[in-house]
């Protein structure tokens, strides 16, 4: 059975490269939400096994961690693992901080230890 990941805030060029990594590792089922709002709708009504959040939301440049924080503070939704899409590790740091999963960068899509951490909610 398919495993389905909610990528929140993405642009299309970075939607279609995660599509690539997950598809190419595991049975997955990627889909989009642009912003804050549709996210949660999406994780109020659709089941998912892993949420992905852009540092920066494409829609309108917001703030990712704004929306893993809505995630974390709702005990009807926090069940599912969020992690954070950036390149930067002090961005991380403060995912974790506040509930996250440590997450991945665009450029580390490849890399094993990324696989494996991903893996953990997709195998």
């Amino acid at each position: 059975m398919k495993k389905r990941v909610l990528s929140v805030g993405q642009c299309v060029p970075d939607d279609g490269a995660l599509l690539r990594f997950l598809t190419s590792h595991f049975d997955v089922e990627l889909v989009r939400s642009p912003d804050k709002e549709d996210a949660l709708k999406r994780i109020r009504t659709e089941p998912f096994n892993l949420i992905t959040v852009n540092r920066k939301l494409d829609a309108d440049y917001s703030d990712g961690m704004d929306v893993i924080q809505s995630i974390q503070q709702d005990p009807d939704i926090n069940t599912t693992p969020v992690m954070l899409v950036s390149n930067y590790p002090d961005a991380q740091e403060k995912a974790v901080q506040i509930g996250a999963e440590y997450g991945f960068g665009k450029m580390e899509y490849e890399k094993p230890e990324v696989v494996e951490r991903v893996g953990k909610f997709l195998k």
